[in-house]
C-alpha cells in the first residue's frame, strides 16, 4: 500500500474519533446503547452485534460519546482495507488506491464512519467476506482457512444485521455461476464455511423462535409485505433519488453507468462476475420491494462495495482513454467532498449565511438532547420539592426516551433491569422496551418491600422501615416452617407492613398468592413528547387521574428552529383497566 494513502487513512481515522467525541449521539445510537446494557444473543429488530461493539467501547472509555462509537471509525478503516487488498489483488494498484479514496469521500460512509449503527460492521464484515473468499478461491482446490475465516465473517455480518445473510446466496451464486468454481460444492472448504455461519446465526435464531419471532414480524412490516400489494410509481424513484442524495449524485451516478457496464462485461470476465455477483442479488430485492414501499438507502449499502470497486475499474480505464470520463471522475470526486463536509459540519455553511433549515438536516438528530435531559431534570428536582412525590419519566417514543435515558443528568433505577426512562405502556410489542422491566408490570408485594426499604424517595417512619424489613425477612427465611398456609400467613405480614408504608395501595391483607401489585401505583410521572401536537395518548390520560401540560420548550439553534418538547406532569397513576 502506498505510504501516503496509509497516512491518510490513519489520519482520518483519528480525525473520525475525535469528531464521534465531540457530537452528541443520535436517538438510534442512544437506543443502542440501551442494549448494550442488557446483552442478550438477540433484540427486537437486530442481532447482537451493534449492542456488543458499543458495550466493546463503552468498557474501555466509559458510557461517553466516545465509548459508544469508538469501533465505527476502527471498522471503517478495516473496510477500506478489506477493500482495498480486494481491488489491488483483481485489478491493481491504481484502481485499488482510488477505490479507497472513492470510499473515504462518500457522504454515506462518511457518516457511517463517525456514528455506531448497524452499518458499520455489517458493512465492514461484508467486505471482510468479500475479500476472504477471494483467498479461498485462489488457494482451491487444496483446503484453506480462508474458508471458515470466511464463514466467520458471514455469520458475524448476520450478527450485526440480518440483510448480510443475503451474501450467503451470492456465495453460492458465484460458484454456480463461475463453471470453474462449481466443484466447490464437492469439497470441504464451502461447507466448512456454512457450518460456520450456522453456528453463528443459531444464538439469534433460538432467541427469536423464544420471542414467537418477533424479529421477523417487525422486518415483514417494515417492507409492507402484510399489506396487500399495490405497485407505486413514485415509491421506485423516491429510493433511487435518496441513493443519488446520500452517495453524491455524480458518483451515483457513474456507479448507475459501472452497474451497466459490467452486466454486459459479466460474460466475459470473470473477476467482473464475482464482483457483480455481490451486488446484484440485494440492489435487486430492495428496489423490488421499492415498487411497493420506498425502503432506506443504507439497506443497499453492502452492494455497493464490490460495485464501488467496479466503478472505479471502469472509469479509471475510461479516463485513460477520455479527457470527458477524466474531468468527470474529477468533478464526482470533488463534489463528493463538498457533500461529506456538508453532512458532517452543516454549521459551516449556516456560518457562511445559508438558513439551512433543520428539518432538512440529517444531523438534527444529534443536537440538542442534552439540554433538553438537563433542563427535564432541573424540572423533576422542582416539581419533586414542592409536591414530595417522586417522579419517574416516560417517553413518547423509543427515540426520545433512549436520548433522555442517556443523557439524564441523574440516571434514576428503579429496580434490576429498569431503563432510566420508560416508553408509554402498550399490550403491543412495539420495540426492545417491551422487553424490559416496565411501569406497568405487576409485581410481587415482597419484591415491592425490597423497593421501598432500599428506595431512598420512599419516607419510612423508623418503625415502618423496622415492621417491614422484620416481615420481609420472615417471608424469605428459608429455615422457617414453608407450608402453604404459613406461607400466606408470612405474605400477608408483608403486605400488612406495606399498607402501613402506603394506605393507597390496590392490595388488601386477604390478597390471595397470585396477587401482584404495581411498582407504580399512585407515583407521579413526566410524559415528554417532541411530536407535534398537544394531543395525548389514550393510554397516558386512561392511566392516571389527572395529566396536564406543564412545560413547553422550542428549542432553537443559530436561530431557526431545532424541535418542540411537551413535559406533561402525569398525577397518581392507577394502571389501565384491562
Amino acid at each position: 500500500m502506498n505510504r501516503w494513502l496509509l497516512l491518510f487513512l490513519i489520519a482520518l481515522t483519528g480525525l473520525r474519533l475525535y469528531m464521534g467525541a465531540q457530537s452528541e449521539l443520535s436517538p438510534d445510537e442512544a437506543y443502542y446503547y440501551q442494549w448494550s446494557q442488557r446483552l442478550d444473543w438477540g433484540y427486537f429488530s437486530k442481532g447482537p452485534g451493534v449492542a456488543t461493539a458499543m458495550r466493546i467501547g463503552t468498557d474501555l472509555f466509559g458510557p461517553t460519546e466516545l465509548g459508544v462509537r469508538f469501533l465505527s471509525p476502527i471498522l471503517a478503516l478495516a473496510t477500506t482495507l478489506f477493500i482495498f487488498f480486494l481491488a489491488r489483488r483483481l485489478f491493481g494498484e491504481s484502481v485499488a488506491t482510488w477505490t479507497a479514496i472513492l470510499l473515504n469521500v462518500t457522504p454515506i460512509f462518511q457518516a457511517g464512519s463517525v456514528v455506531m449503527t448497524i452499518d458499520p460492521l455489517s458493512i465492514c464484515f461484508w467486505a471482510g467476506a468479500l475479500w476472504s473468499l477471494g483467498r479461498a478461491l485462489e488457494h482451491s482446490p487444496r483446503f484453506s482457512l480462508w474458508w471458515p475465516l470466511t464463514g466467520l465473517f458471514l455469520g458475524l455480518g448476520f450478527l450485526s444485521k440480518y440483510t448480510n445473510a443475503m451474501q450467503l446466496l451470492s456465495v453460492v451464486l458465484v460458484l454456480v455461476l463461475i463453471p470453474s468454481y462449481r466443484r466447490e460444492f464437492r469439497r470441504p472448504g464451502f461447507w466448512s464455511l456454512l457450518l460456520v455461519f450456522v453456528l453463528c446465526a443459531l444464538p439469534p435464531l433460538i432467541w427469536n423462535y423464544q420471542h414467537d419471532w418477533v424479529t421477523a414480524s417487525h422486518i415483514s412490516d417494515d417492507g409492507g409485505f402484510q399489506k396487500a400489494f399495490r405497485f407505486r410509481p413514485e415509491e421506485p424513484l423516491v429510493f433511487l433519488g435518496l441513493h443519488f442524495g446520500v452517495y453524491s449524485p455524480l458518483i451515483f451516478a457513474g456507479m448507475l453507468v459501472a452497474l451497466v457496464a459490467a452486466c454486459r462485461e459479466a460474460r466475459r470476465s470473470i473477476k467482473v462476475r464475482y464482483l457483480l455477483l455481490f451486488a446484484l442479488p440485494l440492489l435487486v430485492l430492495y428496489f423490488s420491494i421499492s415498487i411497493q414501499k420506498a425502503g432506506e438507502p443504507n439497506w443497499t449499502a453492502p452492494a455497493f462495495v464490490s460495485l464501488g470497486i467496479l466503478s472505479v475499474y471502469y472509469w479509471h480505464r475510461w479516463a485513460e482513454r477520455s479527457r470527458w470520463a477524466a474531468r468527470f471522475s474529477v468533478a464526482a470526486l470533488a463534489f463528493s467532498i463538498f457533500m461529506s463536509f456538508v453532512l458532517l459540519n452543516p454549521d459551516g455553511i449556516r456560518r457562511l449565511g445559508w438558513n439551512y433549515s433543520y428539518d432538512k438536516d440529517p444531523g438534527k438528530r444529534l443536537r440538542g438532547w442534552k439540554t433538553v435531559s438537563e433542563a427535564v431534570g432541573d424540572l423533576r428536582a422542582r416539581v419533586e420539592k414542592e409536591t414530595g412525590r417522586p417522579v419517574f419519566l416516560i417517553g413518547d417514543k423509543y427515540q426520545t426516551t433512549s436520548a433522555l435515558a442517556f443523557y439524564l443528568p441523574e440516571k434514576r433505577i428503579e429496580g434490576p433491569g429498569h431503563p432510566p426512562v420508560y416508553m408509554r405502556e402498550s399490550q403491543a410489542i412495539l420495540n426492545q422496551y417491551s422487553f424490559w422491566p416496565r411501569y406497568d408490570q405487576m409485581i410481587e408485594p415482597s419484591e415491592l418491600a425490597e423497593v421501598f426499604l432500599k428506595d431512598r424517595h420512599v419516607q419510612l417512619t423508623p418503625e415502618q422501615k423496622r415492621e417491614l424489613s422484620e416481615a420481609l425477612k420472615r417471608f424469605q427465611d428459608p429455615s422457617e416452617e414453608n407450608s402453604g398456609e404459613e406461607r400466606t400467613r408470612r405474605r400477608r405480614a408483608v403486605i400488612r407492613a406495606l399498607l402501613e408504608v402506603n394506605p393507597n395501595l390496590p392490595m388488601d391483607e386477604f390478597a390471595s398468592d397470585e396477587f401482584g401489585i404495581s411498582l407504580f401505583y399512585g407515583r407521579d410521572a413526566f410524559y415528554i413528547s417532541d411530536s407535534a401536537g398537544n394531543r395525548l395518548p389514550t393510554a397516558i390520560e386512561n392511566a392516571f387521574e389527572q395529566v396536564e401540560m406543564i412545560a413547553l420548550w422550542e428549542q432553537t439553534r443559530r436561530g431557526l428552529p431545532l424541535r418542540t418538547i411537551r413535559v406533561f406532569h402525569c398525577r397518581n397513576y392507577r394502571t389501565l383497566p384491562l
